[in-house]
């Protein structure tokens, strides 16, 4: 085979290699079949309410020198938040615990319903929905915990992480692939804005350099 040939050769190889290679990129994500089993629920939602501890964290707590509380928050779920809100589904958290650290971060992320050191989150939720004037069908909920039972059981979709407890997994209408505090809410996001249609519009207008 000529230099020549194997030059033309080579041209065409790489230009089949970067087609293959865009074809691939715009290939759509695979989703389970729990996921797909989801989005008719997540499409009615108009509100998210979500555990903190072992939803938003991983759960560990850390006691600072002055009796404070030290939580690590994941970016990705915050990003997810904000897409969502933007989106117009509201967000709110209800937590059995007080913390700084909680009132910061919902704070930075502008969440509307703030329910810290609720005993009663059957309460909580239905507080949220007098103020709201949402349907149970219309909210979101996320927890790990027996706690969270009595929201969870109320709402149109519920959510669960992989690290909740077996009661919660049961009863979820779907368990996220990652743990709290490492993208699973994001996860959730990402659902209920495929679910209503728009996750792939919003990623096509950050890969433009649009936030």
């Amino acid at each position: 085979m000529s230099e020549q040939s194997c030059g033309a050769y080579s041209d065409c190889a790489l230009t089949e290699a970067l087609r293959l290679r865009a074809a691939e990129r715009e290939k759509p994500v695979e989703r389970s079949p729990a996921w797909r089993a989801a989005l008719r629920k997540a499409e009615k939602i108009e509100l998210l309410l979500l555990d903190v501890d072992g939803v938003l964290t991983d759960g560990t707590v850390f006691y600072s020198p002055d009796s404070g509380e030290i939580k690590g928050f994941n970016t990705q779920d915050g990003f997810g938040l904000r897409i969502l809100q933007e989106a117009g589904v509201t967000v709110g958290l209800i937590t059995a615990r007080s913390s700084e650290a909680v009132s910061k971060r919902a704070k930075d992320l502008k969440i509307a319903h703030v329910c810290a050191g609720c005993s009663d989150k059957g309460a909580a939720f239905a507080d949220i929905l007098a103020q709201t004037g949402l349907k149970p069908e219309q909210v979101g909920c996320m927890g790990d915990d027996w706690l969270d039972l009595p929201m969870l059981l109320r709402a149109g979709c519920a959510f669960a992480p992989a690290n909740a407890v077996a009661e919660l997994r049961q009863r979820a209408d779907y368990v996220t692939e990652r743990s709290g505090g490492h993208g699973a809410v994001r996860e959730v996001c990402e659902l209920i804005l495929e679910a209503k249609g728009l996750l792939a519009a919003l990623f096509a207008r950050c890969c433009q350099g649009q936030p």
